[in-house]
């Protein structure tokens, strides 16, 4: 009996090693199968609890921007990792390049450069950037991740928040899929990724959201914007952040700079963002937007004074054309009685107003002060 009984133990420990050693090789090979029985495989929703999946919003025939934005419950769902965070998301950034001509003394014209990045949002080529990075240039460029260079088409742009969109002749792209801001708090991680310095394509930098509702005033407009630790330099301009599960919360669009500020970067919610997108897709602009039709300057101390030859600060009309009352050189004082001291509060102003209403403005023009009647016309940018 002894015997026996030794013997049966030896054959059941040789089968037991045996289906060890094959279990451990599997999973040697299979990391994620490993991941998936200890932890749950966070790409893959529970099957309890069906849910759309990125795959299914990806792969959408037919492109319709609603269908990227909360494309699944991630209530349930386990948080990524920081490396599985960049595998998903990079594809969906890309670098952008910008040709524009300037003129300046007596160099004349030249031609100068510029960087930035931005988020490709459907599979047929649209992409999501800043209108900063944009605006002004005769060409632009666009990079994907695996290095294939586009030459792209502004489809629209709006200064008032900071965003265009561009489309390149390209399909089956990775768009990004768009999460909630709305849902954020303050202390979840954030993820980006863009092009800093204009050199750095695909760089992932990680740290958390900071705030949910900044108000700062960017050239002169006053935007509600998303704070985050997450490295942001000149070239992420229009890259993506990211949430804790791979999706699209904001466009990264400015740094809080200087030499003693590090870790201040802002982003534009994509909740928000949203709305614009679809506008600029379908008419090019946002309607309703008012064009105060002049190109002003914000002259708002002594030093930017003398770079102009000006002896007073304040906002300048740069150029008008031949409709308006306004000429070149004029200085705002006041538009219907409130003082003007800088373009921040004439955007505020015109925030009451709409297309066709006419404003009485006074101006310092030649030394004296007159009042002109200027029309406010539609923004088509």
């Amino acid at each position: 009996m002894k015997k026996t009984t030794i013997a049966l133990l030896i054959a059941v420990t040789v089968i037991l090693s045996g289906v060890a050693g094959y279990g451990g090789t599997y999973l040697a090979n299979n990391p994620l199968s490993f991941q998936s029985l200890v932890y749950g495989n966070p790409a893959i929703p529970d099957q309890a609890a069906p849910q759309q999946s990125q795959s299914d919003v990806l792969n959408t025939p037919a492109f319709d921007i609603s269908l990227l934005v909360g494309a699944g419950d991630t209530s349930t769902s386990e948080q990524l990792t920081i490396p599985q965070i960049a595998t998903l998301a990079a594809s969906s950034v890309v670098e952008i390049y910008t040709e524009s001509v300037s003129s300046g003394g007596r160099m004349g014209q030249f031609v100068t450069e510029g960087a930035g990045s931005g988020v490709i949002i459907s599979p047929d080529g649209y992409v999501v950037t800043n209108n900063h990075v944009i605006e002004g240039s005769r060409k632009i460029t666009v990079r994907l991740n695996n290095g294939t260079d586009y030459e792209a088409e502004l489809i629209g742009r709006d200064s008032k928040t900071d965003l265009a969109v561009l489309k390149i002749n390209a399909s089956d792209l990775q768009p990004a899929v768009f999460g909630n801001s709305d849902s954020l708090v303050a202390g979840e991680l954030a993820v980006a990724i863009g092009n800093p310095l204009g050199k750095l394509g695909g760089t992932v930098s990680e740290g958390i959201i900071s705030a949910l509702s900044r108000n700062i005033e960017i050239d002169g407009h006053m935007m509600t914007l998303l704070q985050t630790t997450a490295a942001v330099n000149p070239g992420n301009s229009g890259g993506g952040l990211f949430n804790g599960y791979g999706e699209l919360i904001g466009v990264v669009n400015a740094k809080s700079s200087g030499s003693d500020i590090e870790g201040i970067g802002f982003a534009i919610p994509v909740n928000l963002a949203k709305s614009i997108i679809e506008a600029l897709i379908e008419h090019g602009y946002v309607p309703g937007r008012i064009d105060f039709g002049v190109t002003l300057i914000d002259v708002l101390n002594p030093m930017t004074a003398m770079m102009y030859r000006l002896q007073t600060t304040g906002v300048y009309v740069s150029q008008a054309d031949s409709e308006s009352a306004l000429s070149s050189g004029d200085r705002i004082i006041s538009i219907n009685g409130k003082d003007i001291g800088s373009i921040a509060n004439i955007n505020e102003l015109l925030d009451a107003h709409t297309a066709g209403d006419v404003l009485s403005v006074v101006v310092s023009r030649s030394g004296r002060s007159i009042t002109v009647e200027h029309t406010l016309k539609q923004a088509k940018s």
